[in-house]
């Protein structure tokens, strides 16, 4: 719904710029002075580590709640068949790929080296106490034990160890899958509370977002006024690294894909999707886009309604391409800010961590950000550094939005093209036209 006053990504945009020149004119006029340094220990971080909290609070219902439905979405799969399957295999090859696209452009460019670990260490340490520890930890990484542990033992203690949320992921990845598998009245209620469950997350998470412009002003203040210009350059450097992954996933990869495996030209394509696509960039919420999102693919691209419908609708919960992308992007940064040393097979780890996390990530804005901080933990990355790139997310965040949703609609199209629905519904919109019989009024 539209709402009243300043738009929140103009406000998020102000309380960057202003917290960031207050910040540096502290740094330039009274570097390390009692005044300045009880501002940032007293107020400023504070302010910004109570927002992260208030994020990182709700990582497990969230992820719970979204992959639990992402895949109770599929309905009855043995009816569906080839259509659910199509989806499902697509969505992850694609994802790969825009992942894969986002790990290359951060070994390429390398926006992490440009931070001293001893200036990283400083602003992390006075807001998370465990950041030294989990750093010193994140090197001794044990790749089977880790596979291993995909499968918990003990729910409940998976949970609370921040290393084994990958086996509460796994855990609602079946709960899903049994829903699927079981439709009775009972297991219908219980979706209906998951669904719930869902619903009030989104709510909180669009509450705890409108304090992002303060919480932006307070962290770019206390970085500036600490470390000045160096960690504004780095945080520039990691932006366009993610324009460009998102770049080239969106203008070569996926009009590629269109082409060859949907059938139909990149430009109608994007010319049928600019409207989904532009209110998908405003409000940094594939969820919230999706109404308009299924209307264009009905209307505009021409799609069957049970291809789009299908979908369009898992897509918004499970078909996250940007957010992957964007996902492996930060991870890797974060690793290279801290110094921790990510071998290829860890980078592997990396690629399976976001395909999963892409799918199990609400499409709200920032809704990317818990996942981040729980990849980070079960990697030994300090998962409170998110806190770096929180003053540039909102922008970046309505980037990968706007990929999500264009990834949704490439999806419906090669969908509905190589299952054939295409021709069908062509087929059936000549018989229903050709008998001689007037057309309906719409």
């Amino acid at each position: 719904m539209p709402t009243k006053g300043m738009p929140l990504h103009v406000k998020v945009l102000i309380g960057f710029i202003a917290g960031a020149c207050f910040g540096l004119f502290a740094h330039f006029v009274a570097p390390g002075s009692p005044l300045v340094t009880g501002l940032v220990s007293y107020v400023a971080q504070p302010v910004g580590q109570v927002f992260l909290g208030l994020l990182f609070m709700l990582v497990l219902p969230l992820m719970f709640s979204a992959l639990v439905l992402g895949v109770a979405e599929l309905g009855d799969v043995a009816s569906l068949g080839r259509l659910g399957w199509r989806t499902l295999i697509y969505t992850a090859v694609v994802t790969l790929i825009a992942v894969g696209i986002g790990l290359l452009m951060v070994n390429l460019i390398g926006p992490g080296h440009g931070l001293d670990r001893g200036m990283l260490d400083q602003a992390m340490a006075q807001g998370a106490q465990k950041a030294g520890e989990i750093a010193a930890t994140g090197q001794q990484l044990d790749f089977m034990k880790l596979l291993l542990g995909i499968v918990p033992k003990n729910v409940i203690a998976a949970a609370v160890d921040d290393k084994q949320k990958l086996g509460v992921m796994f855990f609602a990845l079946m709960i899903g899958i049994g829903l699927v598998m079981t439709p009775s009245p009972a297991t219908q209620a219980f979706k209906n509370a998951i669904q719930g469950l869902f619903e009030i997350c989104m709510r909180l998470i669009g509450m705890i977002i409108k304090l992002a412009p303060y919480a932006v002003a307070c962290l770019m203040f206390a970085l500036c006024a600490q470390f000045g210009w160096e960690l504004l350059l780095v945080l520039g450097k990691f932006a366009l690294t993610v324009i460009a992954a998102i770049a080239v996933h969106m203008f070569i990869v996926l009009p590629l894909w269109v082409k060859f495996a949907g059938g139909m030209s990149p430009r109608a394509f994007f010319r049928g999707s600019q409207e989904a696509l532009l209110t998908a960039f405003a409000t940094a919420s594939s969820t919230g886009t999706l109404p308009v999102t299924l209307r264009v693919a009905e209307q505009n691209l021409k799609l069957p309604r049970k291809v789009s419908r299908f979908v369009l609708t898992v897509g918004a919960s499970a078909n996250h391409h940007g957010t992957a992308l964007f996902e492996g992007i930060t991870v890797l940064f974060l690793a290279q800010a801290f110094g921790i040393e990510l071998t290829l097979a860890h980078q592997v780890m990396v690629l399976g961590l976001c395909l999963l996390g892409g799918i199990g990530t609400a499409g709200v804005p920032a809704g990317s950000l818990p996942v981040i901080a729980m990849i980070c933990a079960v990697l030994g990355i300090p998962p409170e550094g998110v806190g770096i790139i929180l003053g540039v997310d909102r922008f970046l965040d309505m980037c990968r939005t706007a990929l999500n949703v264009t990834g949704d609609l490439a999806t419906a199209v090669v969908v509905a093209n190589r299952s054939g629905e295409v021709e069908e519904a062509e087929a059936a919109a000549v018989i229903g036209t050709g008998d001689g019989a007037p057309e309906a009024a719409t």
